[in-house]
């Protein structure tokens, strides 16, 4: 099988530097490495070049369109039997693509989303943030770890379609709001079988700072229901669970005022939650540190996801 791996970047030329280089080593090498410059200030036109020798690479360049429709570019200029979507934040473990082709000829895919982890020399922080983005105890879990894997909805910073998915549906509907999710839902509308291959996991470098990353979040919250414009289905129980969260820590604010003996059972409670993630993170990553962190990166990717849903939904019942 050969693949198209299709990378939007913006902005990012040292980190689109370290997806090529863990792409110039895959044990796999039937592919093709499609660049498509979003309209970025700071161009990855010099790091592109360093690889011409290593990768068989086309490096194009448009207006800022956002990465769905940057994506939709790389594809329609792409040679492949499949489109591999990664994003440029994102590294490969070296086996990854010779795992794709095996699970995709074996599960006879038409479509697939794979997970991501943190690779054992990230920062202490972006290893908190990968926990609280993939972690049972934030709902991050259903991203990677679904016991029906036929349910999962692909993230562009790692999934894939053949050429014919893609010509079929059209690709992206949307530039940059849940457009990888509201594709999914589409893909599976029209019959074709996509489901989450665990084993293709990638390194996600996710964000730089908390701030970053709480406004990361906030946005993903906003981005489900702009989801849920395309297909009303795509809200669903476990998405309101971190609002209920965050709507959980406000109210315990008058409770502890009016009622404390239920104030006490709050603490109990939350003292629980944050004891479990320090747990499970310290059983993982073998350090205390990174530890504490995930209780503060899982805070934040709660809270933040669970009022980005309902700043977007009122703003949605306000707008029509």
């Amino acid at each position: 099988m050969f693949f198209s791996v299709i990378i939007p970047v913006f902005n990012r030329p040292e980190e689109l530097a370290e997806l090529l280089r863990s792409l110039s080593v895959q044990s796999y090498q039937k592919f093709e490495a499609i660049v498509v410059e979003d309209g970025s200030g700071i161009t990855s036109e010099s790091v592109v070049r360093k690889f011409k020798n290593d990768i068989s690479i086309t490096y194009l360049v448009q207006s800022n369109q956002g990465q769905g429709f940057a994506r939709n570019n790389g594809m329609s200029k792409a040679k492949g039997d499949f489109f591999i979507i990664l994003d440029s934040d994102v590294i490969l473990p070296r086996n990854y693509l010779w795992v794709l082709d095996e699970k995709i000829r074996e599960k006879k895919l038409d479509a697939f989303g794979g997970p991501d982890a943190a690779a054992s020399d990230f920062s202490s922080l972006q290893k908190a943030m990968d926990f609280a983005m993939t972690s049972f105890w934030t709902t991050g879990g259903i991203r990677g770890k679904l016991k029906d894997p036929s349910k999962y909805q692909a993230r562009g910073f790692n999934m894939g379609v053949s050429k014919t998915v893609f010509l079929k549906t059209g690709g992206f509907a949307d530039p940059n709001r849940g457009e990888d999710i509201e594709w999914s839902i589409r893909i599976k509308k029209a019959g074709f079988k996509l489901e989450l291959v665990e084993e293709a996991f990638v390194y996600h470098k996710r964000k730089n700072t908390l701030i970053s990353f709480a406004k990361q979040a906030f946005s993903f919250g906003r981005n489900r229901v702009n989801v849920s414009r395309f297909h009303s289905e795509a809200i669903k129980l476990v998405h309101l669970l971190p609002t209920a969260f965050s709507l959980f820590l406000v109210s315990m604010i008058p409770i502890s005022m009016f009622f404390p003996s239920l104030f006490t059972f709050q603490l109990f409670l939350i003292g629980f939650w944050g004891g479990m993630i320090f747990l499970n993170s310290l059983i993982q990553y073998r350090s205390a540190s990174v530890a504490l962190l995930s209780i503060i990166t899982s805070l934040t990717q709660l809270v933040c996801y669970g009022f980005g849903l309902v700043y977007e939904y009122l703003k949605k019942l306000v707008n029509g």
